[in-house]
């Protein structure tokens, strides 16, 4: 992965990332690793997989709405960046909304509480990583979503998910702290607080872990399920287009623009992406790589009305201005450069 553009900016002595076992939890890991970051926490539910105990320094095993836990963890650990990955993912969300709030926001809002703080309580800010979603995006009707184009980050904040409710609310309170103790501090990067930065994301492609079952996730599965050689049936239309991005896109986005110093931006929040193929577009190319592949299409009805609620493309005008953004892959690249390289390597060939 090419960490160039993190590389211009200082790089943390202490990084704390919740839900680290997790897709993106994986690439920050071996990226902070890869880019030279001093002491990397982790914390998470489940124990991590064997092959990131080398990676981290100090892995904790909990619950994020464990208040003690967590400031047991600020107390131990001077913590420069906090990138807080944890969370109930959309398809679970769906199935249990109370369990999601709690997790989602509560929990959350608590991690806010306690970097803001130990922020305070030291002097400097601490720099606050949450990723957000395309979630966040409500349209009524699949022809208005196409009518409208490309979305900026500032209209349709109408989430029909609980998922998407939950990453608007974190968005805005995590804003609300961050702009609370900017009134309160000296000057613009100068307070004593949480300096607050999100992206929403789109789907996101990974050649490297298996894709978690994520309403957005018809793209990857359909990879996966081909490079295995088992068949695949996506669950929604074959029209049907929303934004995605490769995982490298994805973490070199995150490095890049929390490595950005805090007057170059103009927003809390970015739209990041690469490109916005159709199903059935990636089932075609799919098929052109992998020609034993097979895909058919059987639409769930609850799943496609969720997809068909997010935009078809994002405006990543703001990013690419203020923090140059700038992802590698568009969608024959995501194949040609990223998976099929990938798994080459994997197997030997």
């Amino acid at each position: 992965m090419d960490l160039t553009s993190r590389d211009r900016f200082k790089r943390p002595e202490q990084v704390l990332i919740t839900g680290a076992g997790g897709e993106v939890g994986h690439g920050l890991l071996h990226a902070f690793v890869d880019s030279g970051a001093g002491q990397v926490s982790t914390l998470d539910l489940a124990e991590l997989p064997a092959t990131h105990a080398p990676l981290v320094s100090n892995s904790y095993l909990g619950d994020i709405r464990d208040e003690s836990l967590v400031a047991e963890i600020f107390g131990r650990n001077d913590i420069d960046e906090v990138y807080h990955l944890a969370a109930l993912l959309s398809s679970a969300a769906e199935h249990a909304p109370a369990v999601a709030y709690d997790v989602n926001v509560t929990g959350s809002v608590g991690m806010i509480r306690q970097a803001t703080q130990a922020a305070e309580e030291r002097g400097r800010p601490i720099l606050f990583f949450f990723p957000s979603s395309i979630a966040v995006y409500g349209f009524s009707d699949h022809g208005h979503k196409i009518e409208s184009g490309a979305v900026d980050e500032r209209v349709f904040h109408h989430p029909r998910t609980m998922y998407g409710c939950n990453k608007l609310a974190v968005e805005n309170i995590g804003r609300y702290y961050a702009l609370y103790h900017r009134r309160q501090g000296k000057k613009s990067a100068e307070f004593s607080g949480i300096d607050f930065r999100c992206l929403r994301f789109p789907g996101l492609i990974s050649a490297v872990t298996q894709p978690t079952g994520g309403t957005s996730d018809f793209v990857p599965e359909m990879l996966h399920a081909a490079i295995r050689g088992e068949p695949y049936e996506c669950f929604v239309r074959p029209d049907t287009r929303i934004p995605f991005m490769t995982m490298p896109d994805a973490i070199e986005a995150t490095l890049q623009y929390t490595g950005a110093p805090v007057e170059q931006l103009t927003k809390s929040c970015y739209n990041v992406a690469a490109f916005s193929p159709s199903a059935e577009e990636c089932a075609e190319l799919v098929r052109h790589h992998y020609p034993s592949a097979k895909i058919t299409f059987n639409v769930t009805p609850e799943r496609q009305a969720i997809v068909d609620s997010w935009p078809a493309k994002v405006d990543c005008s703001a990013a690419e201005r203020d923090w140059g953004f700038s992802p590698k892959h568009d969608l024959e690249k995501t194949f040609t450069e990223y998976i099929i390289p990938y798994f080459e390597s994997q197997s030997g060939a």
